[in-house]
């Protein structure tokens, strides 16, 4: 049970009416998820939803290496609700089911993409060792130039802001979610 109530849409002030307007007028087309609960602070919800626009759809990294990144960050997290949104989105990218299953076990995927290998590494050497090697990050910024290594961190951060918001509030995952195991 959440542990605070999602936002209700009909009862928006007007400073929650013109966030949620630009959430809706957005990549996203709805409010779901961590904005019914981040609603409940219209100026942080406004913050998260522009820079979470910025990393998961124009970050200067392909899409399926985003949807790696937020898999690996929503694994790291077991943020449940993170995990059924982004498994699906992981899939539409066509990153390989194997590497999604892969990351839902806690098993090292097999690769046979070295960019999807190389953000794999970088996300794991953050969780593990809370840094990122001189090696791995300056394969990153080969691939993706600084400005790809830049936006990968920003698109972890804001993950971790948004899988911790799912945790802490208990945000509800839809019924037909599998659940991550802890």
């Amino acid at each position: 049970m959440p542990r605070v109530a999602p936002i209700d849409m009909d009862r928006l002030t007007d400073e929650q009416k013109q966030v949620a307007a630009r959430i809706v007028s957005g990549p996203r087309g709805e409010v779901r998820g961590p904005f019914r609960v981040l609603m409940h602070s219209p100026k942080l919800a406004d913050c998260v939803q522009a820079t979470g626009a910025y990393v998961r759809y124009a970050a200067a990294v392909p899409w399926k290496l985003r949807e790696l990144a937020i898999l690996m960050t929503a694994r790291h997290w077991n943020a449940q609700y993170e995990w059924y949104a982004h498994e699906k989105e992981a899939q539409k990218a066509e990153l390989d089911q194997g590497i999604i299953d892969a990351i839902r076990n806690r098993r090292t995927p097999s690769f046979t993409d070295e960019a999807e290998r190389e953000v794999w590494q970088f996300c794991q050497e953050l969780y593990a060792d809370k840094r990122v090697s001189a090696e791995t990050f300056r394969k990153v910024v080969d691939r993706h130039g600084e400005q790809g290594a830049i936006d990968l961190a920003g698109l972890i951060g804001h993950y971790n802001l948004i899988a911790i918001t799912l945790n802490v509030f208990d945000v509800e995952t839809p019924a037909d979610a599998v659940p991550l195991a802890e």
